[in-house]
C-alpha cells in the first residue's frame, strides 16, 4: 500500500501529490466535484483544506477521504494488477 507524503491543492480540483516511493504527479479530481459528499467542494476554500491522514490517505474533515492506492493509480496511469501482483490471477504452481 502506498502512502502519500505530501499534498498541495491546485486550481480546478487538482492535487499535487508525492508518494512514499518518490513518485509524484497531479491528480485531477474535477470529475468528483459537486457530486454526493464532494458537493462540499462547491466552496473553493473547502477543497484547499485537504490534509494528510495518519495512514497516508488524504482527507477533508471527517466526511471525505481518498485512498492513496487509487490516487497512485491515477497519477501513474498503472493498473491495479501492476501494483498488486496477486490480482493477475497467475498460477504460482510449479
Amino acid at each position: 500500500m502506498r502512502r502519500i507524503v505530501k499534498v498541495k491543492p491546485l486550481p480546478e480540483f487538482r492535487l499535487e501529490l508525492e508518494f512514499d516511493d518518490g513518485v509524484n504527479g497531479i491528480a485531477d479530481l474535477s470529475h468528483l466535484a459537486g457530486q454526493g459528499v464532494f458537493a462540499a467542494w462547491s466552496d473553493p476554500r473547502a477543497f484547499e483544506q485537504v490534509r494528510l491522514g495518519t495512514s497516508g490517505e488524504i482527507s477533508w474533515g471527517e466526511r471525505i477521504d481518498l485512498c492513496p492506492d487509487a490516487l497512485y493509480l491515477k497519477v501513474t496511469g498503472k493498473k491495479p494488477e501492476d501494483i498488486f501482483p496477486a490480482l493477475r490471477g497467475e498460477s504460482l504452481h510449479a
